[in-house]
């Protein structure tokens, strides 16, 4: 797999990572079992967003400033294909965190609990797709028509996406969830944050561990539709890696921002579903013809854009509070 990254990018970029999830996991660990409040979230949001772009620059001047002319001269292009990519999988990963916030509400997880489920899932996550794009990224330089392959699964994914878009969906009917009510005792309450209990002399799962591991199955799920859609726009992998992982690394924060305001953007699975369907059939015109990298940026935008416009415009308006009686003096 060939890369315009320089080796102390790369060793950068590791070093950031690890940074950041030591600041995520680590120093926030102390502030406890706590409830993330919308303004909370808001601030991380915009960090995770301000340290990608950060990010994407560094990359643009470490090739600009290449010794080698070629790769200075595909800086912009890089940075496109990087930014590009980085909002497909932040856009894609609304969809994933709609699905977080149906399992929560079907357990009924309390507030307080759910940024450690999702500490755990950003690990699991970050370690899942990199195996996954490394591998596609093989598969994709030793078997060119595995392209096809990938554009085919996400036009099929798109349709099936509007199709189910509006629709109320039931977590009762999920196969993952009834296999592992089958093979694993769990108690009827929670016990704090801890994933075990014991109930009567017995070690039994708590219902905070089968949240984890359906968040973990989620997102297994939601990373063969975005690892395919990524690949469409560039094949690097280090723009593939990077991308994908800091659009992770905001996840949490965007899961609580999102959450409180997921009523507001009630049409953003249909754009969400037209994105697919546009990456799919990029995939699949490859060598017919090749859409630059900024028309895709321009669409990627542009659809998002009129779907979260078009679902302000068009939320359904909370019933007006009645004004109360005035006592009526004797």
């Amino acid at each position: 797999m060939n890369t315009v990254a320089p080796d102390w990018l790369w060793a950068f970029f590791i070093v950031s990572v690890l940074v950041a999830l030591f600041v995520d996991f680590v120093v926030l660990k102390k502030q406890g079992a706590h409830e993330v409040t919308v303004p909370e979230a808001v601030r991380w949001s915009i960090i995770w967003v301000a340290l990608s772009l950060a990010f994407n620059a560094l990359f643009w001047w470490a090739l600009k400033t290449h010794e080698d002319p070629a790769v200075a001269a595909e800086a912009n292009t890089r940075a496109f294909e990087f930014l590009t990519g980085y909002l497909i999988e932040k856009s894609l990963a609304v969809d994933n965190i709609f699905v977080f916030l149906m399992i929560f509400t079907y357990f009924s997880v309390p507030p307080a609990y759910q940024k450690r489920v999702l500490m755990i899932g950003i690990i699991g996550a970050i370690v899942l797709r990199t195996v996954m794009i490394l591998v596609g990224g093989i598969l994709i330089a030793k078997f060119h028509w595995i392209l096809y392959v990938f554009g085919a699964f996400l036009l099929l994914t798109g349709i099936k996406m509007w199709w189910a878009a509006g629709k109320e969906q039931d977590l009762e009917d999920n196969p993952a969830l009834k296999l592992l009510r089958r093979f694993m005792p769990v108690s009827k309450e929670f016990d704090g944050e801890k994933f075990w209990t014991v109930e009567n002399g017995k070690r039994i799962a708590t219902p905070l561990l089968m949240v984890v591991v359906l968040v973990g199955i989620t997102d297994v799920i939601f990373a063969v539709d975005s690892i395919p859609a990524i690949f469409a726009i560039t094949d690097d992998p280090f723009i593939v890696l990077t991308s994908n992982i800091f659009a992770i690394l905001g996840l949490r924060a965007m899961f609580f921002l999102l959450a409180a305001m997921a009523a507001k953007f009630h049409l953003l699975s249909y754009g969400l579903a037209v994105i697919l369907v546009f990456i799919g059939t990029k995939m699949l015109l490859i060598d017919i013809y090749k859409i630059p990298v900024l028309v895709s940026l321009g669409v990627v935008v542009g659809i998002l854009a009129i779907t979260m416009v078009w679902s302000v415009r068009t939320a359904p308006k909370l019933p007006e509070a009645k004004p109360k009686a005035l006592p009526q003096g004797n």
